[in-house]
């Protein structure tokens, strides 16, 4: 496999993209055929190559196609289909960012698959773009000059992420992210000083996910970047349990199994998780 992850460098497209990623599988490669993909909070713009296949396995059926697509937030673990040689170059966009821009759906995805239409999303801000210049002008150059692949991409969503629409529910949620790795949901209202409901409302408006959700899918998130980044010899799981708020380790238990279907020795035997670009580690 090849990957890198990369920040867009100019502040206007880091509002709304938290990254852009690579994620390349040449024909050799002894990776995983069908690795999972944990519940994820946040949309996926993949670019690819318009004559390659993806797939899906999502708890309510499979979703396939070719060539570019988004992957939107999705609250049950899915499966990839890594079974060919593959280029994805992927935009990661924060959390319930989509809410502010132009998007042929009003109301936000969640579990869902789509084909992106880059003529239609980019010709309506007048730019000359659609799947073939994505592939002669950025895919070609993203493995072997990153930083030019993301200057080209930072080009390329500037127009249309200048469009973007602010409103007072898009303004809270942001102000609600980042306190949920360490605020109690109950203490939002009192911390932002509003009611708890409407910082609920809003929050679901622009995300499509409730609080808890979000806070549970960024919680392992973070488990499993823990997991990922360390052999199986050094995890002390009795330590790993309180130190991420468990009761105990039956309690981790049981949440990993009911999160991703394993218990953790057999997550960190069998490496399936793909939570590498994906996730945000590279």
């Amino acid at each position: 496999m090849i990957n890198w992850i990369r920040a867009p460098k100019c502040p206007d497209i880091a509002k709304y993209v938290e990254s852009y990623w690579l994620l390349v599988k040449e024909t050799d490669s002894e990776s995983h055929h069908s690795p999972k993909l944990n519940p994820h909070p946040e949309s996926h713009l993949i670019l690819a190559p318009q004559a390659q296949l993806y797939r899906y396995d999502l708890k309510s059926g499979v979703k396939q196609g070719r060539g570019s697509h988004w992957l939107f937030p999705q609250v049950q673990t899915l499966q990839l289909d890594h079974a060919r040689a593959f280029l994805y170059l992927g935009i990661k966009f924060r959390v319930g960012a989509l809410y502010s821009l132009a998007m042929p759906s009003s109301q936000p995805l969640i579990d869902e698959v789509e084909d992106a239409d880059l003529s239609a999303l980019f010709n309506e801000h007048n730019l000359a773009t659609d799947e073939a210049w994505v592939e002669q002008h950025i895919l070609a150059i993203a493995k072997d000059d990153p930083e030019a692949c993301c200057d080209r991409l930072d080009d390329y969503l500037s127009t249309w992420l200048a469009n973007n629409r602010e409103d007072k529910h898009s303004q809270l949620t942001r102000k609600v992210l980042p306190l949920l790795a360490t605020v109690p949901i109950a203490q939002l209202g009192e911390t932002l000083y509003c009611s708890q409901r409407t910082i609920e409302r809003s929050f679901n408006r622009v995300t499509g996910l409730t609080l808890k959700q979000c806070q549970s899918m960024q919680k392992l998130e973070r488990l499993l970047e823990y997991l990922y980044q360390r052999d199986k010899q050094d995890i002390d799981w009795v330590e790993l349990a309180y130190q991420f708020g468990f009761s105990d380790q039956p309690h981790l238990i049981r949440y990993l199994k009911s999160q991703i279907g394993a218990t953790p020795n057999n997550y960190v035997t069998q490496r399936d998780l793909t939570i590498d670009v994906y996730g945000g580690v590279e």
